[in-house]
């Protein structure tokens, strides 16, 4: 059976579960289970912490996992990262009162805390930066004002934390992160149940991305028409019983949906209507 960590609590557990859930897989029932089988699909999925997953992938253990890319990088295991998932992104930035650095030049001879050394030692370290680092679990907010850090290093979403705490991002994102599939380095990559498992996770990452579009119109103004909507490949065009019309269906990107349905009601497109992909494969 195919191995799979997956995380069991967090920002990347639900919508984890959610994906692989769409993706035709089994999924626990209870927070508690730690292990469920899945004899259908021939997988084994077990829930781990988050932290922890890309050392599991990393042994050899568990064939691939389900982490945030962030955690990978800052765990330095021999993991690599094979698909990213779309899913809980984040911004990795530094932040420090007003006055005190304005580019990662001027880190030089401070101390920065964050819950993330490896990744801000790698990124130190990549740009000939001699500061210090100190590890803090949680929140790191508090360090400046509690004087065991003049800068932070974490997640900036909004920036509303870091403002009400009186300070502010400078210079550029340290990294940006998201849900991501990660192996063992060196693993194979052409294993059959390991690509089929991509697939279906790409089948859902298209059918989230994508609506069918079908729609009809006069023949003289499909040429407009599929210039809209080019499909994939190309689009399906049928001849209807009327003459002079035809059906087309076609694949959209779902955030261009209204206004492509705006454009072809404008050449003279009718009976436009578009429908959730629920499975795909390309």
């Amino acid at each position: 059976m195919l191995r799979i960590a997956v995380p069991n609590k967090g920002s990347l557990s639900g919508p984890a579960a959610e994906m692989l859930h769409e993706a035709g897989y089994q999924q626990r029932r209870e927070s508690k289970e730690l292990r469920i089988v899945d004899p259908e699909n021939e997988v084994e999925f077990f829930y781990l912490r988050p932290r922890d997953i890309a050392i599991y992938v990393s042994s050899g253990r568990l064939d691939i996992g389900i982490t945030g890319r962030d955690l990978l990088i800052d765990s330095g295991a021999d993991a690599e990262e094979i698909l990213p998932l779309g899913f809980a992104r984040s911004t990795f930035r530094f932040a420090a009162k007003p006055g005190t650095a304005d580019h990662i030049e001027d880190l030089k001879g401070k101390t920065v805390a964050t819950s993330y050394e490896g990744i801000v030692d790698k990124h130190l370290a990549d740009r000939g930066v001699d500061a210090s680092v100190v590890h803090l679990d949680g929140a790191v907010e508090t360090a400046i004002e509690l004087g065991v850090a003049e800068v932070i290093a974490d997640v900036v979403e909004t920036g509303t934390s870091l403002r009400n705490a009186g300070l502010e991002v400078f210079g550029e994102p340290i990294m940006k992160s998201e849900a991501i599939v990660i192996r063992r380095t060196g693993a194979d990559a052409d294993e059959p149940k390991v690509q089929q498992f991509l697939r279906r996770l790409q089948g859902v990452l298209v059918a989230r991305t994508y609506v069918m579009m079908d729609y009809d119109c006069r023949v003289e103004q499909l040429e407009k028409a599929v210039a809209l909507t080019p499909g994939l490949e190309s689009p399906t065009v049928s001849p209807l019983h009327n003459e002079g019309w035809v059906a087309v269906r076609a694949m959209v990107p779902a955030k261009e949906a209204q206004r492509i349905m705006d454009d072809l009601y404008a050449i003279g497109a009718r009976a436009i209507l578009t429908t959730a992909i629920h499975a795909c494969r390309l």
